[in-house]
């Protein structure tokens, strides 16, 4: 049986930070395959009704801080919930997600995507900065250098177009979020009902 999860996120994320590494080793516990789509947050929300964070209302905002904090503590994840760098643009590092796993593969794309998330969210790293990002890659032992002027070419940016569309037409309206078997679940805590999903095939 073919088990593909289809996994929508934008690597800015606090929550893709905190359920990335717990999908894949879902994944890896049931032999599923992750089909990685970072897409563009910001015009996903334009036609679903989302809001940027400093647009929501502060009641939103305060709890999204208890929430975070929540999360981190029972997950043993560090997390700083008010990092030096956020909001941020997740286009550099999208494309350079996109960029490895088309020259290394998605084993690599999702290691590249844990450490971005790391950064930004318990190293206080600014993930929209080029060397930044070329030094998360090189950590992989990955050439950093090349990899961002991959991230420029067209291509990668029309697949990155792509992953926004694909978002909008599977109705993802926030991120992370997986399709199974043609089963949306939204954010890292749904995690327990995609492992089900799979566990029931």
């Amino acid at each position: 049986m073919n088990r593909t999860i289809d996994y929508y996120f934008t690597p800015q994320s606090p929550y893709v930070y905190l359920g990335h590494a717990r999908l894949a080793e879902i994944a890896r516990r049931h032999g599923a395959q992750i089909r990685m789509k970072p897409a563009d947050l910001g015009k996903v929300f334009a036609v679903s009704g989302g809001l940027p964070l400093a647009q929501r209302p502060a009641q939103r905002q305060a709890y999204r801080l208890v929430e975070l904090a929540r999360w981190s503590e029972f997950l043993g994840l560090p997390l700083n919930t008010q990092p030096a760098f956020f909001p941020v643009s997740g286009d550099a590092a999208s494309r350079l997600i996109i960029a490895t796993q088309l020259a290394h593969g998605t084993a690599r794309a999702m290691e590249l995507t844990a450490l971005i998330g790391r950064a930004l969210w318990a190293q206080e790293r600014n993930i929209a900065d080029a060397a930044t990002l070329a030094e998360l890659a090189g950590q992989l032992e990955l050439d950093g250098a090349t990899l961002l002027k991959a991230a420029e070419a067209q291509a990668v940016q029309e697949e990155y177009e792509r992953h926004t569309q694909d978002a909008i037409s599977a109705g993802v309206f926030g991120a992370p979020w997986y399709v199974y078997n043609g089963q949306p679940f939204w954010g890292q805590d749904r995690l327990d009902f995609l492992d089900r999903a799979l566990a029931a095939g």
